[in-house]
């Protein structure tokens, strides 16, 4: 049994899935699977079982896991603290980020940081926002759109970060657009039309079903589809009306329309989570406060 093998039997009881493990890990999944069946090999009996897509821990499993963890925090605790110890002259920094900032901040705020400390190797992981607060155990600062939710891990810190507009989207053709000359519209107006929406988990959908929800104005969905590029696609393509962030319309070429809600535009909060907040890296420290400075995006 060797500590490589419990901090990856750790990360597989944390996403219940092996490949999902084998990202977080930066192994491949054969490499996971031979250390976990030496680690079962090691302890004679069954740690795990196949479920599904998944895997489901037995309760020596489950017993171990718990050790495991603790394993894990301490490695990564003597990491961070290496990291402080030494600076910024190396070290790696594991940002995750959700849909809209990994597409339209993260770039510039990656290549801002590279300039300011060009030997820090950075990794990047993206994903819908329930995806990325899944998965903070194996990021040392995530950025999310949505509500990061009361189940986070100990000693996570959530840092409010900037305001977010989401907008309508529509080709310049449909009957929205061609009617709506002052840049807004009613929420109500959608009620009778077809709509594109972000996939489950989506911290622009959260936001977008909330605000329907709280109008009382009912929901037409036409087609759910992954990330912000695919709703523009299906908006160009006639699916419906599209909802995203108007960070991601700065580049458009005008054929579609964008609008804001009235009488108020529908805002969120962008928020910043760190894990293992007591005793973040120098790392950690120097990119979230370029992020809360407002540098770089």
């Amino acid at each position: 049994m060797t500590p490589d093998q419990l901090i990856t039997f750790a990360a597989v009881a944390e996403h219940r899935n092996i490949s999902r493990a084998a990202v977080a890990l930066h192994l491949s999944q054969p490499a996971v699977s031979g250390q976990l069946r030496q680690l079962q090999d090691e302890f004679g009996e069954p740690l795990y079982q196949r479920d599904g897509r998944g895997v489901r821990l037995t309760p020596a499993g489950e017993q171990l896991a718990s050790y495991a963890a603790r394993l894990r925090d301490t490695w990564r605790q003597a990491h961070a603290y290496r990291d402080a110890l030494r600076g910024l002259e190396q070290g790696t920094l594991r940002i995750g980020a959700s849909t809209t900032p990994a597409s339209y901040l993260l770039p510039y705020l990656i290549a801002e940081f590279h300039r300011r400390y060009p030997d820090v190797i950075v990794h990047t992981a993206n994903g819908n926002t329930t995806e990325i607060v899944g998965a903070l155990g194996s990021v040392d600062i995530a950025m999310i759109e949505g509500p990061a939710g009361a189940d986070l891990p100990p000693d996570t810190a959530v840092h409010a970060w900037r305001e977010d507009e989401i907008v309508a989207i529509m080709p310049r053709t449909h009957p929205l657009a061609e009617a709506e000359r002052e840049g807004r519209i009613a929420l109500a107006a959608f009620g009778a039309y077809p709509l594109v929406l972000r996939e489950e988990g989506s911290g622009v959908r959260q936001t977008v079903e909330r605000e329907f929800a709280r109008a009382g104005v009912p929901m037409r969905v036409a087609l759910e589809i992954a990330g912000v590029e695919g709703v523009k696609e299906a908006v160009r393509a006639g699916m419906g009306v599209g909802f995203v962030s108007a960070m991601s319309m700065r580049h458009e070429n005008g054929a579609l329309r964008m609008l804001s809600l009235s009488p108020q535009p529908l805002t969120r909060r962008l928020s910043i989570l760190v894990p293992h907040a007591s005793a973040p890296s120098r790392v950690v420290e120097q990119f979230l406060a370029m992020c809360i400075a407002g540098e770089g995006a």
